[in-house]
């Protein structure tokens, strides 16, 4: 089984980057996928998304620094086929502390090389910080896909062009020569806003092919199923967030071919 790497990301906070890269996860997971998350929000919030307790040295932070192996940090969770390699606070440490190493972008890219070849997992789904710090970068360095939630927002588009300058520059110097832009989720959609529709428009405008056909909605019972420790999909799996993300998962399982 090849495994396919794929980073969550967007520098900017609030645009569903983490209820999207949970999402993705368990829809991933119920469509019969194995799927790992691995959270490296040092906020957690995959992890709590989840279900999980933020535990003491349960993170990847000790595997970053070359104390241990990745694979030992993986945790089952309480849906099947979905499993977890959890955050917590001292990831905030990481960022001081890679810069020791040398090739300190390339050090999760080796970290998950032996997860990676053991075909465990079809899917890798990483959820980055909302920044462009050395654990996203990290992230970029890791993944063979990149998918980019935006907001339906009039500033959505900003920080678009950071991120492609980052994926042009990842290439070229050859931190990850075979990064490719796998798509743009559009995020709290409210049909009932022209700014909602005009957004999408000018996004569609910029990126064509690679904007999803399918956009998420703007829903209470969405941002309450983190505070459950439960996916959409499982928090209520008749809701239109969830039957919105299941039709994502579709495109993005033919967009990978697997």
């Amino acid at each position: 089984m090849t495994t396919q790497i794929i980073t969550v990301a967007n520098q900017k906070g609030g645009v569903g980057k983490t209820t999207t890269a949970i999402s993705l996860a368990a829809c991933l997971a119920e469509a019969g996928r194995p799927v790992l998350l691995v959270d490296l929000d040092p906020q957690a919030n995959a992890t709590s998304g989840l279900g999980i307790e933020k535990q003491p040295g349960a993170s990847a932070y000790a595997p970053l620094l070359g104390q241990g192996k990745l694979e030992d940090k993986i945790q089952p969770t309480a849906f099947d086929r979905l499993w977890l390699i959890p955050s917590e606070v001292d990831l905030c440490g990481a960022e001081i502390e890679l810069m020791r190493i040398e090739e300190p972008v390339q050090v999760l890219r080796r970290a998950l090389a032996p997860i990676r070849e053991t075909g465990r997992f079809e899917v890798v789904l990483i959820d980055c910080p909302p920044s462009l710090s050395l654990l996203t970068m990290n992230a970029f360095a890791a993944a063979a896909h990149l998918l980019v939630p935006l907001q339906c927002e009039y500033y959505a588009l900003e920080g678009i062009a950071t991120i492609h300058r980052l994926l042009n520059q990842l290439r070229e110097s050859g931190a990850n020569p075979d990064l490719a832009l796998l798509g743009v989720v559009m995020t709290m959609f409210d049909a009932r806003t022209r700014l909602s529709r005009q957004v999408v428009d000018e996004v569609r405008r910029h990126f064509g092919e690679l904007l999803f056909e399918t956009v998420i909605p703007r829903t209470t019972r969405l941002a309450e199923a983190p505070s459950f420790g439960k996916p959409i999909l499982h928090y209520d799996p008749y809701c239109s967030a969830t039957a919105a993300y299941q039709v994502l998962t579709g495109e993005i399982i033919s967009r990978l071919k697997i």
